[in-house]
């Protein structure tokens, strides 16, 4: 397992920089994600690690070695992509078997670990058909297995489910995050999809812009998002406008609003809040009482299959709301709604 260290790391392309002086430590055996949006600088950091990309100021280091010029090939790194890279000539036990070739490895030895590697991506079956007889997962897995043979310290995984559907992903996430967990190797992904993120990573590295906005474990970064971009980014949310009413409450668009000492209550003044749609309760229409509890009416009401997700009016605002389609309701039906003040999570 290897430690791997992004230290004021930058890379320049005509004169606009994609990497901003970014400074990462990703622990032996961690799972990290880099998280972002495209252009946000995610995979030329990746690149950096791997050796594909040069830094053009800053340093990377492996278990306090700096490899920043060490050439690709010697740095004991697997790289997995999106679009698979397999070689439609060879078998899958051929395309298995070609970084051990490449390194004069005997060819019974070659045998044995490609055996070993193909049961455990389970396509042993599968050893003497070409990719184009593949499903997308199964080329995905192949990929993986080319890689793991090698046996890297790092395993550099770029958008690896983009092209997979929605059934594939989430069967591939888990076989990932399995993988991982019986290797034990040093990770790094990069993505895109919030869900994938959260589902595989022990922390989360949100990037803009070239820089990292928040590092932190998956449900804090989902939970206390360190500002409105990544609050916004992260999920659904309602993002509205506030002030400090006292201590321990703020004025809202909807009333005077309770917020708990989970509720970011560092910020001296904060200006905004933030409430995840699946944290607001809905209940009959009566009369309010209690603290954080106002009359709403349903303006929308939208089906999402397992969720219904509703527009309300509520005081001088609006807020949206999830919660289970099997309590349906619909437009039109006056509701009381309540805000955990737990859940309020304070922006500025």
């Amino acid at each position: 397992m290897t430690k791997v260290q992004l230290k004021d790391v930058s890379r320049v392309f005509s004169g606009a920089p994609a990497v901003d002086r970014i400074n990462l430590d990703v622990s032996s055996g961690e799972f990290l994600v880099l998280l972002g949006p495209s252009g946000c600088g995610k995979t030329t950091s990746l690149r950096m690690v791997c050796g594909l990309e040069q830094p053009t100021s800053g340093s990377i280091w492996f278990d306090g070695r700096d490899v920043t010029n060490l050439p690709v090939q010697n740095r004991k790194v697997g790289l997995v992509s999106q679009r698979f890279g397999l070689f439609p000539h060879m078998t899958v036990e051929q395309n298995v078997a070609f970084g051990l070739s490449v390194r004069g490895m005997p060819l019974q030895q070659q045998n044995q670990l490609v055996g070993e590697m193909l049961e455990v991506v389970r396509l042993s079956a599968f050893a003497k058909r070409f990719p184009p007889q593949l499903s997308g997962g199964q080329m995905q897995r192949v990929a993986i297995a080319r890689t793991l043979v090698t046996k890297p310290d790092v395993l550099l995984l770029d958008e690896p489910m983009a092209s997979l559907d929605t059934l594939l992903r989430t069967e591939m996430r888990q076989f990932i995050r399995d993988l991982h967990d019986e290797y034990g190797m040093t990770t790094l992904l990069v993505t895109h999809d919030q869900i994938e993120a959260m589902d595989l990573a022990d922390r989360i590295a949100v990037m803009f812009d070239g820089r990292i906005a928040q590092l932190a474990a998956p449900d804090e970064i989902y939970q206390q998002p360190a500002n409105e971009q990544t609050a916004r980014f992260m999920g659904h949310s309602n993002i509205f406008e506030c002030c400090t009413h006292s201590s321990s409450h703020i004025q809202s668009p909807f009333g005077p609003l309770k917020f708990s000492v989970k509720s970011n209550i560092k910020l001296e003044d904060p200006t905004k809040a933030m409430v995840r749609y699946e944290s607001i309760t809905l209940g009959d229409a009566l009369a309010p009482v209690g603290p954080n509890i106002f009359s709403g009416l349903i303006k929308r009401a939208e089906f999402l299959g397992a969720m219904m997700r509703y527009t309300l009016q509520v005081g001088e605002g609006s807020l949206t709301v999830e919660e289970a389609s099997t309590l349906k309701r619909k437009t039109g039906d006056a509701v009381t709604v309540t805000l955990p003040p737990e859940q309020i999570w304070l922006l500025q």
